[in-house]
């Protein structure tokens, strides 16, 4: 799983994030998938690109086999406006756009690739970190591009802002920095993953194991 600092589980002190979530119930099921957790604080896009290749390769050493699949989380970091609301994008939407289809591509080539969308940000405590403003309708934007991108590719993606924003109280799933999951905003997004049919597909897991027990 590789992305920034949402797959790195920034926000959870608790849980460890929604990926370590993740790679705890797996390692519960016989045979579950083995889940390496390559998220990075302030990760955009290029940086990802830069590093894909030699992170996925240097990994899957169990029976020396390669990687078997790639989980994409990335994008909200290019979203932000530098310096004040109307600056310029961390990265621009048309280059992102071209930057995620070629990272596609360069993935693809690896392993079978899945992608999720974006999270939502509290516009009314920017700027974060003294310089970036995000907001809701560049984020819906850039996921919207994601979800584009994943379609020319015929890749899987699972949407997530609409989801969270559904919830009347989904500013309860942020932490107070407005950007960064808290521990209850984790533990949506792993149950999401846990029960995202493509997923489920790719790791030969029975639909028993997606469900929580009473």
């Amino acid at each position: 799983m590789l992305g920034d600092s949402g797959v790195y589980g920034w926000g959870d002190p608790d849980g460890g994030g929604w990926c370590e979530q993740l790679r705890r119930h797996w390692m519960e099921i016989p045979d579950g998938p083995v889940l390496y957790n390559l998220g990075v604080r302030g990760d955009g896009l290029e940086r990802l690109a830069a590093r894909l290749e030699a992170e996925v390769r240097c990994r899957g050493e169990l029976r020396r086999q390669s990687p078997q699949g790639i989980l994409l989380g990335i994008g909200l970091n290019d979203t932000a406006r530098v310096g004040r609301p109307d600056g310029r994008h961390q990265l621009a939407p048309e280059a992102f756009l071209f930057g995620l289809q070629q990272l596609l591509h360069q993935a693809r080539r690896l392993a079978p690739v899945m992608v999720i969308g974006l999270t939502p940000v509290d516009e009314a405590v920017m700027p974060f970190a003294g310089c970036l403003w995000y907001n809701l309708a560049t984020v819906r934007h850039y996921e919207g591009l994601l979800e584009e991108a994943c379609l020319e590719a015929d890749v899987p993606f699972l949407p997530l802002l609409d989801g969270l924003l559904e919830d009347p109280h989904w500013l309860r799933l942020l932490g107070s920095d407005g950007l960064h999951l808290n521990g209850a905003g984790h533990r949506h997004l792993y149950e999401r993953l846990k029960q995202w049919p493509a997923l489920l597909r790719w790791a030969s897991l029975e639909p028993q194991h997606s469900r929580t027990p009473a």
